[in-house]
């Protein structure tokens, strides 16, 4: 081998574990050369081929070339790679990406042929790498003992690691780093500053401070995006070269040249260039602190792109790239008091992630999770959101089982709601596809599908008709994808655009919303909304492929127009035919409604002729429950009468209204707010007691009051003292005072002109004493009306005298 590396110390010890044990974890800092060396240090001591997987297919092809150039050797005869869409096989290492090690022991489980399997780069806790080492542990364990593994990290704990590798032996390594100066800013960004002229004022700070000493910059940026804005701030005469996992690998490969002779070089880079590529002679980096990730919501069912504080150890194998040649300088776009609020570890990607592709491929190796060695558990929550979507896509049974659709999807370089379209859709489908799959192909253009896709099919076409700046790169990787997905799919079905994405997205076809914002309801009962003035902002049904995630609306960013009729032939299965008869609190009123529903979806709605009587008299009820009961005169005094008998039942409103069985018969003919209100009650209360409650109600509570007339005068129980109200010549005679249930009756006694002159729970005492200074006040008021000087001698009356007496 040529130069010594760090890792050439610990191979020994390296070989011996794995001859001994089967299985190590190797903790090798930045540098040390572990990922082109450790592959050809096994050759002698391994049978069998050896599978070394990498995140990332420009680093599987960088290390599988190095390998190859360092035995003096082309690529294909020893060494190897396999990426998405190219492979270039070889007799002894193979490097591939993570997803395709998946596709491999899916379809052998006993992985025939191979002797080692080496998992590089497992400090970035990928999903696919989590599944794969988690699938390939099983097989070594129940299939292949021979089987050797090998987990080679940078900067993770490798204890767990090697707990759930039973004990696997830990080899450690140093690394080959020269010192490095670390800057911080002098104080924290102020809230609100902008990343990309903040990250182009510390370039032009580090390019001043390090013109003496030279070397590459390296800048790290959350994405594309940022890359393009700070490049075209930044006013230097150094080479600006862009470094991101969407470029294409021509472009790739000419960031990891050296610079032109006599001009310095600034590289902007994504996550991509923290391990494993090596950029030559950086002795500078401008981190700014930011990553980018994908966060699953399993509220909203949605992914979103989140740009993120970096953790420390991103943070510390951003700022060793800069000690790899010499000693360096890395520049920190943040101030050192703010180094303690950096999470240790960025999370790994299976607790945040869409997990439908992992649970897809869980049923397709018959496990549900929860018996294979995972370091970081699946979520139950995101895995039971997957499973739900898997179902509705037809891949699993009612019992989660896949189905012959299922591996039909598995089997496609493509996550399941994509395959499930290819699959049904057929090759029609692919550009979509391929398109969804990416980025988006256009600058600033309206959500339209349509619009990437003619862009797709004819770029100077589109470019004739439409303003909106295509990404050449982008585009040419989307058709390069879609050909070779249309290798794999069946024949076309001439489906729309809309419809395809229907296929795929069951669960966000968009109705829209009543009113002048284009807001739409989606078929899985979210919520989202268009930009205004998008020139699909008029359409009643839409297809989101691509939203924002938010939980309460998301922000439409990618959709296809659809028609109702494709719909209806796609999805005939499930659109139901539902009578709704329920209580509007909008409108006040019943509303009984025939609707043909597609989930939550209201495709047509119309009025239900003949609505069922109990089911009216429920939605009358529902009415009372959101307006209230309302009480007449006299449904309000047998309440109160009821209530003074606790074993009648409890009758307060919450009690009345938590049970609609006593008051359903008396609902039928309610149909508006206003039927409600003139609900009398009475009735209903006294059925609700029955016939004995009734009979023991009138003996402890009587209604009625009867005057020496025979007049029945209302008992009014809602005060703490049974009360009545009459015209005080109506008592005259009566020289015992009323008793009810025990307790004086409280009487307020009125005048002619029905004020309020005494009121007694003594009436005796009254006509003894209180009485006389009642006469001599109201007989000049009323001289027609008896006032009598004995009252218990005078006759009752209502009567006044006749005129003239």
């Amino acid at each position: 081998m040529p130069e010594t590396l760090p890792i050439d110390a610990v191979l020994p010890d390296l070989r011996a574990a794995l001859a001994a044990h089967g299985r190590a974890v190797l903790m090798a800092p930045p540098g040390a050369g572990k990922t082109t060396r450790v592959p050809l240090a096994l050759l002698p001591v391994i049978r069998g081929r050896i599978v070394m997987l990498e995140p990332r297919r420009l680093a599987a092809r960088a290390a599988a070339e190095r390998m190859a150039e360092t035995l003096g050797e082309p690529l294909g005869q020893t060494v190897g790679y396999r990426i998405r869409g190219e492979a270039v096989p070889g007799t002894r290492i193979e490097v591939v990406t993570e997803g395709i090690l998946t596709r491999m022991i899916q379809s052998d489980p006993a992985l025939d042929g191979i002797g080692c399997v080496i998992f590089d780069e497992f400090h970035e806790r990928s999903l696919n790498a989590d599944l794969g080492l988690a699938l390939t542990w099983e097989a070594r364990q129940a299939l292949r003992p021979d089987l050797a593994l090998l987990v080679m990290s940078a900067t993770l704990d490798a204890e767990p690691v090697a707990a759930l590798l039973d004990t696997a032996p830990v080899i450690r390594s140093d690394g080959r780093a020269f010192p490095v100066e670390t800057r911080w800013l002098d104080r924290p960004l102020p809230a609100g500053a902008r990343l990309v002229p903040e990250a182009a004022r510390l370039v032009h700070e580090a390019e001043a401070d390090t013109r003496d000493t030279g070397g590459t910059i390296l800048t790290f940026l959350p994405g594309e995006g940022e890359i393009r804005r700070v490049a075209a701030a930044l006013s230097t005469d150094a080479e600006i070269v862009p470094l991101y996992g969407a470029m294409d690998f021509k472009a790739q490969r000419a960031a990891m040249q050296p610079a032109a002779p006599g001009r310095r070089r600034i590289v902007l880079a994504t996550s991509i260039a923290e391990t494993s590529l090596t950029i030559p002679d950086v002795r500078v980096v401008v981190d700014a602190g930011r990553a980018r990730r994908a966060r699953f919501d399993t509220g909203s069912g949605m992914s979103r792109l989140v740009t993120e504080r970096v953790s420390r150890a991103e943070a510390e194998q951003r700022r060793g790239r800069a000690g790899r040649v010499a000693p360096g300088i890395c520049y920190r776009m943040w101030a050192r008091a703010e180094e303690g609020a950096l999470l240790a570890f960025a999370p790994p990607e299976i607790a945040v992630a869409d997990l439908a592709g992992l649970a897809l491929e869980l049923a397709n190796w018959g496990s549900d999770g929860r018996d294979l060695a995972f370091l970081t558990p699946p979520p139950h929550a995101a895995l039971t959101e997957a499973r739900a979507l898997l179902r509705d896509l037809g891949a699993l049974d009612a019992q989660d089982r896949i189905t012959a659709h299922g591996r039909a999807l598995v089997a496609l370089p493509l996550h399941p709601r994509l395959a499930h379209m290819l699959m049904l859709a057929g090759r029609d489908a692919a550009d979509l596809a391929a398109l969804t799959a990416e980025r988006d192909p256009l600058t600033g253009a309206p959500a339209d599908l349509t619009l990437r896709l003619r862009a797709i099919r004819d770029l100077n076409a589109y470019e004739d008709r439409h303003p909106w700046p295509a990404n050449p790169g982008t585009l040419h990787r989307i058709r390069d994808e879609a050909k070779r997905l249309r290798r794999m799919a069946p024949a076309g079905q001439g489906l729309s655009p809309g419809a395809m994405a229907a296929l795929a997205y069951p669960d966000r076809i968009g109705l829209r919303r009543k009113g002048d914002q284009p807001r739409y309801v989606l078929s899985g009962g979210k919520g989202a909304v268009l930009t205004d003035g998008d020139t699909l902002a008029a359409a009643r049904l839409i297809v989101a492929t691509d939203l924002d995630g938010d939980a309460r609306e998301a922000r439409i960013r990618m959709a296809a127009p659809v028609d109702e009729a494709e719909l209806r032939e796609l999805f005939a299965d499930r659109i139901e035919t539902v009578e709704t008869v329920e209580w509007s609190r909008r409108e006040n009123r019943i509303s009984a409604r025939r609707q043909e529903r597609l989930g939550a979806l209201v495709l047509a709605d119309r009025a239900l002729d003949d609505p069922d009587p109990q089911a009216m008299a429920l939605a009358a009820f529902e009415g009372l429950r959101a307006n209230g009961l309302s009480w007449a005169p006299a449904a309000a005094r047998l309440r109160a009468r009821i209530a003074l008998i606790p074993d009648l039942g409890p009758v307060d409103d919450e009690s009345l209204l938590a049970d609609p069985n006593w008051l359903l018969p008396w609902l039928g003919r309610a149909r508006t707010l206003a039927d409600l209100r003139a609900l009398d009650l009475t009735e209903a209360l006294k059925t609700r007691i029955g016939w004995d409650g009734q009979q023991r109600l009138n003996d402890a509570t009587p209604a009625h009051f009867v005057t020496p007339l025979g007049r029945k005068v209302p008992i009014d129980y809602d005060h703490e003292t049974p009360s009545i109200e009459l015209k005080l010549q109506e008592l005259f005679g009566v020289a015992r005072h009323p008793v009810v249930g025990g307790r004086p009756l409280r009487i307020t006694m009125l005048s002619p002109g029905a004020k309020v002159i005494a009121v007694t729970t003594d009436l005796p005492g009254f006509w003894a004493g209180g009485y006389a200074d009642v006469r001599k006040d109201m007989r000049g008021r009323y001289p027609r009306h008896p006032w009598p000087e004995n009252p218990l001698e005078a006759d009752p009356t209502t009567r006044a005298k006749p005129r003239g007496t």
